[in-house]
């Protein structure tokens, strides 16, 4: 800034702003560019050199920063947070409304797992479908979500015996008092599922099997959920193990048949809320075949790891039953100390029971590599194959856990206590993929048995039968669970065995439908007895006060679907529609659920018995879908096995 003096006006002064290079004002960024590179210029070549490489560092430094800070923004949007809203989140797409993709496999939660065997790939029906509409609709979604209402305790049967799915007596309900579980971090359901090929559309008939689950199912949601078993009339549940069986044993028929709500919501309880560390005593059996197989089965149709994660803890939870001095397992386990025991009242296990379970413990070794799955079921499997007592292949009832011994000598049935041995048999054989033949010979010495000892035929009608013996003597008497048996010879019938043992197949189905036919009801009793001596135009079946309950078992329609898988004849399906109309008309509690009654031989009043066991979802309903449905590559039986409890298992390919 320079002051002048002007001569002539001597009455103000005047102030001019002059840059120093002679510019104005806006001149000045100019002028500050030169000093800076003058500056810069007066700096030594070292100096000069140092600066520029510091500042790339720095810019190098801040690009790395800014793409982490990026990634760090997009990684919420990107990962699911394992709660499965919706049926895509999880990669659950149904391509097929019955059998839906296997995702890939879930977070790895701390199991080293081999690959399972791939999923067979669906394929268009065989056979034309002969039901349904001329444009069949596929599957609706018109799942409903109900609120939980409270739920009530179990006090009407707390001093009643239960049966057994398989009729062994056990002891009486102890009612368990609601307590908090441990809440477990659930794990993420799988993601990108495998483009699928078009789904094949299902029947009039399946659609009536889906309303009927689900109409079991809102029963169960709204008065027994994450319980045992439903008591629809009284709207109220019962315990049994306090496991949530209903929902565990229901959770492959959901994914089966496509219930995509009921199924996540299922499996939401089954991540943060079921827990094995609880101070209960459960039956080794029963928990093997429904909580132990139907986790497998889950696992295997869906490639979820959860369900592979709670299968090896109760696996792992169950093996103290077989620290006994004959390595033959208790009956009873405490899952939380690691404890087990005989019933309170014997020290005999039935053979049934310790002898159908080696299909899921085979299996649990399979999928984790740990040998012990496999060595206690094998070592049992052995011991009573090389156990005296038998008679021509047929095996007592009971087993001693202390001795190793066959007791109750001279008694063989194909009924209650001893059933699924016969059954595991043929079942072990083919899971092993037909390798391992000891099971092959012990189950064709078993049938030849059965033939000579037990078979029977009826009077008037000639029906043929299965009945039991008892020191020499023969009973006409024969368990609706003796209706496993003709879907059993016709899946040994289909892989290569004999074909006469698909000749009786067919007539004992004839016999086990006349069980449900003779009956007022529709619905088979409990046990029959059949006549051999009777005058024409009688009936062939009698049935005692005792024996006429139904508790809605799965065996009969279990045998309609192997039969009509192997044979194709619609007289099955028809037969299997008949019963699940009976089923509505005489079991179905109109506020939810279906309950077992008391009288099959009187039409107006059956007499509820106010209770669901967990099979009827598990088992009867899963058989009458698979039974009218038209597509033989759904759970193709040359690539799958059944559990005793209706859960699919892989056959083994290597």
């Amino acid at each position: 800034m320079a002051a002048t003096y002007s001569p002539q006006r001597r009455d103000f002064m005047s102030v001019t702003l002059i840059q120093p290079d002679g510019g104005g004002y806006n001149n000045g960024k100019v002028w500050r560019r030169r000093s800076c590179w003058r500056k810069w210029k007066q700096l030594s070549r070292l100096q000069r050199s140092i600066i520029l490489f510091l500042c790339t560092l720095l810019a190098f430094c801040g690009v790395v920063s800014f793409s982490n800070l990026g990634e760090h923004w997009k990684s919420p949007m990107s990962q699911t947070d394992g709660t499965n809203e919706g049926w895509d989140l999880p990669g659950v797409h149904p391509a097929h409304p019955a059998v839906l993709p296997a995702p890939k496999e879930a977070e790895d939660l701390d199991l080293k797992l081999p690959q399972p065997p791939p999923l067979p790939q669906q394929q268009k029906p065989r056979r034309p479908n002969k039901r349904g509409p001329p444009n069949p609709r596929p599957l609706p979604d018109k799942g409903q979500k109900l609120e939980d209402n409270e739920q009530r305790p179990d006090e009407a049967e707390n001093n009643q015996p239960v049966i057994s799915w398989r009729g062994a007596v056990i002891e009486p309900i102890q009612t368990l008092a609601p307590s908090p579980n441990k809440a477990q971090e659930p794990s993420r359901a799988p993601q990108d599922a495998p483009e699928q090929k078009e789904p094949v559309p299902i029947n009039e008939r399946q659609e009536a099997v889906i309303e009927a689950f689900r109409h079991a199912w809102a029963g169960y949601k709204e008065f027994a959920w994450g319980h045992d078993e439903l008591k629809p009339i009284s709207k109220s549940y019962s315990e049994w193990f306090g496991l949530g069986l209903t929902l565990i044993d229901a959770l492959d028929t959901m994914w089966i048949l496509g219930l995509k709500d009921e199924f996540q919501e299922a499996r939401e309880w089954v991540a943060t809320t079921l827990t094995f560390d609880k101070n209960v005593d459960v039956n080794l059996f029963e928990s093997t075949i429904r909580i132990l197989g139907g986790l497998l089965s889950t696992y295997h149709l869906t490639q979820d790891s959860l369900f592979l994660k709670k299968a090896k803890d109760i696996g792992t939870r169950l093996l103290p039953a077989f620290n006994t001095p004959s390595k033959v397992p208790f009956s009873d386990v405490n899952i939380g100390k690691g404890t087990a025991h005989p019933p309170r009242w014997t020290s005999d296990s039935t053979v049934a029971e310790v002898t159908s379970i080696q299909l899921e413990f085979r299996e649990l070794f399979r999928l984790t590599g740990d040998e012990q799955f496999k060595t206690v079921v094998d070592q049992v499997t052995q011991h009573v194959h090389n156990l005296p007592g038998k008679r021509d292949g047929l095996v007592p009832m009971f087993i001693n856990t202390n001795s190793g011994q066959f007791s109750h000598l001279g008694v063989f049935t194909l009924g209650a206590r001893a059933d699924s041995y016969y059954e595991y048999l043929l079942k072990q054989w083919i899971q092993s993929g037909k390798k391992e033949t000891s099971f092959l010979e012990d189950y064709m010495q078993a049938i030849e048995g059965v033939k000579k000892n037990l078979l029977r035929k009826s009077e008037p009608n000639r029906l043929t039968f299965v009945g039991e013996l008892s020191h020499g003597h023969f009973s006409p008497k024969m368990d609706h669970l003796v209706c496993f048996l003709p879907g059993t010879l016709a899946l040994g019938a289909h892989n290569g065995i004999t074909s006469d043992h698909m000749d009786i197949a067919v007539a004992l189905m004839e016999t086990c439908f006349q069980m449900y036919k003779q009956m007022e009801t529709g619905l088979s009793p409990e046990i029959s007895h059949f006549f051999l001596h009777a005058a024409k135009g009688s009936k062939d079946i009698d049935v005692k006060a005792a024996d006429r309950h139904n508790l809605l078992r799965p065996e009969t329609v279990e045998s309609l679907f192997y039969m009509y898988r192997f044979t194709g004849d619609t007289k099955y399906q028809d037969w299997g529609w008949e019963i699940l109309q009976n089923f509505n008309k005489h079991a179905r509690v109109p506020s939810g659920g279906y309950t077992s009654i008391n009288n099959v031989q009187s039409a107006s009043s059956p007499e509820p018995r106010d209770k669901m066991e967990s099979f009827f979802l598990g088992e009867t309903l899963k058989y009458l879908f698979l039974l009218f449905s038209e597509d033989v590559e759904l759970l193709n039986l040359d690539k799958y096995v059944f559990n005793t409890e209706a859960h699919a298992l892989p056959i083994w390919t290597t």
